[in-house]
């Protein structure tokens, strides 16, 4: 559980420290030039590095005394002089020991490596003319804190930014590492310790260890590992009911049966013997008095997920299941299409899991899609929100940035299977909340593997699922 701050959170952390700038200034330089080296940056590279007039830049005074140190050709160009006590002291120390600290120079230079110390977390507007040259540097660039010129709390930019390969930050990564440009920009952020208290966060960043996996003792059955009941697969889209039957199976659930239009059944038993199905109605859009015979076969299941390739026109039979299913539910696709207001969704007393990406959740709730709607969705109705996106936000109790995957999974079908994982998780016993984002994290390391290998597809997704969750 990593806490990720606000530049207000992050600079509240800085006033609350009980050790003196300099040593936390020192310790910040050294992670910065520690960086440098595992670039490749060693023994007569050369290295320019632009320190700003505040905190920022005195990192990167500390980072020039010991690349100098280290043997590398490094020279400081000022920005402006020092300002902060902090910068005081790097700058007379960087200077002492032979660090060559110049007059700004607008123009580049080609050099092994930029450190860009200019403006770390606090920075906001536009930068500095003189800059933006350096801005556009096109070899490689090691930022301090984040690009300068990026706003570390939303991730906009007023104007030109810096783009790093790779950015060292302190104790925490900050909110626009995640978001706006930070992902496009920030390159491999580096978290680097100088010994700040704890203190308040936005959101946690959800890594491997808060991310647990089903488990099975010994005398497990079909049954007592979980199960999960799909109610979707309308003609012309029956692949995403199956996509989520199949991948709960992948993901450790003992069972999975779809439960679809009479004239779609037939589709499933043909072509996925490993799942059960069941067929409601007489065929046609399902009514409401269909709903009752849904709930009726559902009952042996664990989990319920509405919603998959279910169609258009389903309003009150979708009610009538948020209305009656007792158990665990997870809504998604159509399934979420079909409210009108998200009252029906406070009304429910079991756990419920709404997975809407940023369309569906703009015309779930007239609001933008992003984490502080999310979690006010949360709050309002009780369920957990999966906020799909690049990165995911899972809003409950707590808010969870899930950043494990990338743009591969970008394809048709990818939903339906972390709708699928997600299910076989709660049906195995895993807490919901915990379940969301533990199938969220998954479901991207699934993605991120398998795009090393090969293009990305549902089908295959599904696979890689299987694979990882074993």
């Amino acid at each position: 559980m990593k806490p990720v701050l606000t530049a207000a959170q992050s600079a509240a952390l800085d006033d609350a420290a009980t050790e003196s700038i300099q040593v936390l200034m020192e310790r910040a330089g050294l992670g910065v030039a520690l960086a440098a080296v595992d670039m490749g940056i060693g023994y007569g590279s050369e290295v320019v590095v632009l320190a700003g007039p505040g905190n920022n830049g005195g990192d990167g005074y500390v980072a020039a005394r010991y690349l100098r140190e280290r043997g590398a050709a490094v020279r400081v160009l000022s920005l402006a002089e020092p300002r902060s006590k902090g910068a005081k002291w790097a700058a007379d120390l960087a200077r002492s020991a032979g660090v060559p600290i110049l007059p700004w120079e607008a123009e580049p230079v080609p050099v092994d490596l930029v450190v860009d110390a200019l403006f770390g977390a606090g920075f906001r507007g536009n930068l500095p003319d003189s800059s933006i040259p350096w801005a556009k540097f096109s070899g490689r660039v090691l930022s301090v804190d984040v690009p300068s010129g990026l706003n570390a709390t939303d991730g906009s930019s007023a104007g030109s930014c810096f783009r790093a390969e790779r950015t060292v930050t302190f104790q925490t990564k900050k909110v626009g590492h995640f978001v706006g440009l930070g992902p496009d920009i920030c390159g491999v952020v580096e978290v680097v310790a100088i010994g700040l208290p704890p203190g308040d966060s936005e959101f946690f960043e959800c890594e491997r260890s808060d991310a647990p996996l089903p488990e099975r003792g010994r005398t497990a059955h079909k049954w007592s590992t979980g199960s999960v009941a799909v109610v979707g697969g309308a003609p012309g889209m029956t692949g995403a009911a199956l996509l989520a039957a199949w991948s709960a199976l992948a993901a450790g659930a003992g069972s999975a049966s779809i439960i679809c239009r009479a004239e779609t059944q037939g589709i499933y038993a043909s072509s996925a013997p490993g799942v059960l199905t069941h067929a409601f109605g007489k065929g046609g859009v399902p009514a409401t008095e269909d709903a009752i015979e849904v709930l009726d076969h559902a009952a042996r299941f664990d989990v319920l997920v509405v919603g998959p390739g279910l169609g258009p026109g389903v309003e009150g039979f979708v009610r009538l299941l948020l209305e009656r299913w007792t158990g665990p539910l997870l809504l998604d696709a159509d399934g979420i299409n079909t409210l009108s207001e998200v009252d029906l969704l406070a009304t429910r007393r079991a756990p419920t899991i709404i997975t809407p990406h940023a369309g569906e959740f703009r015309r779930l709730t007239g609001h933008e899609a992003d984490y502080s709607e999310a979690t006010s969705l949360a709050r309002e109705t009780g369920a957990t929100v999966v906020l799909k996106g690049n990165p995911t936000f899972v809003a409950g109790e707590d808010l969870w940035v899930v950043d494990s995957g990338g743009p591969e999974l970008a394809t048709i079908g990818t939903g339906d299977v972390l709708t699928g994982m997600t299910a076989a998780f709660v049906a195995s016993g895993i807490p919901h909340e915990t379940a969301a984002r533990s199938a969220a994290y998954w479901h991207g390391i699934a993605g991120a593997t398998l795009a090393k290998r090969e293009n990305v597809t549902a089908m295959s997704l599904v696979q890689e699922v299987g694979r990882v969750v074993r």
